[in-house]
């Protein structure tokens, strides 16, 4: 496995031909050994979603969390079909989900640039997670979310639950119909990793955000047993296949 250090990694976004992801990685992984990693985590994958259907079960009938997030969801979807999309709000998100990563992971962020039609981000270092981050890290939804736990904490904003959830519909709306737009087109943010890789990686992502915030939001199960029924479901799964071997 060969690592090559370099200067700055530059991350352009151009809607029409894709995101690209450019010079990367520091320690480049070479795509076979990714798509093996991708194939070990596949029950990791099933698991998930065994958890995510048991969290979302136990938690149905919530008036007051499920109706209004799904009508936040319809309400995005209205404007999605009927209204000019706001892309330039997609870009700003998607580079500065790059930028924030690349803080998490100890990079510097050299330069960003935003536009309806694209932009790009230049950073000191990146990897795997940086580069897939704006596909499975919603962060219009975490920024709803902190904003609300703010107002509860500093001017108690429990009667507005209703309208929080409509508003992390929404977003959460937002986050999947634009990313699948733009996965319409060849994305380099997803060929540098891998096809099969790259989904695994996003499908975790995801699913780890609704299972950690789902729970939070319906209060109906812990986080604690979201991740238990995740490790549960995994463990079947592999022992099923052990069984087929």
């Amino acid at each position: 496995m060969a690592c090559r250090r370099q200067a700055e990694a530059r991350t352009p976004t151009a809607l029409s031909a894709g995101f690209r992801l450019l010079d990367s990685e520091f320690c480049r992984v070479p795509k076979w050994i990714k798509f093996i990693i991708a194939v070990v985590l596949l029950p990791v994958c099933g698991g998930a979603a065994t958890a995510l259907w048991r969290v979302l079960y136990a938690g149905y009938g919530a008036d007051t969390v499920w109706v209004p997030l799904l009508a936040g969801v319809a309400c995005w979807l209205v404007i999605y079909l009927l209204l000019p999309r706001p892309m330039w709000i997609y870009v700003f998100g998607h580079e500065l989900t790059h930028a924030l990563w690349a803080w998490l992971f100890g990079g510097r962020v050299k330069k960003m640039k935003v536009t309806s039609e694209g932009g790009h981000v230049v950073i000191s270092k990146t990897n795997f997670l940086i580069a897939l981050a704006p596909y499975f890290f919603p962060l219009y939804v975490v920024m709803a979310v902190l904003v609300f736990v703010i107002g509860r904490l500093i001017w108690d904003w429990h009667n507005y639950l209703v309208w929080f959830h409509l508003i992390v519909g929404a977003a959460y709306g937002f986050h999947v119909s634009l990313n699948l737009h733009a996965l319409k087109t060849r994305q380099t943010d997803i060929t540098s990793q891998g096809y099969l890789f790259s989904a695994v990686i996003i499908f975790l992502g995801n699913v780890s955000v609704l299972l950690l915030g789902v729970p939070m939001l319906t209060a109906k199960v812990s986080v604690f047993n979201a991740l238990g029924w995740w490790l549960e479901g995994t463990g079947e799964i592999l022992h099923r296949l052990g069984r087929w071997w």
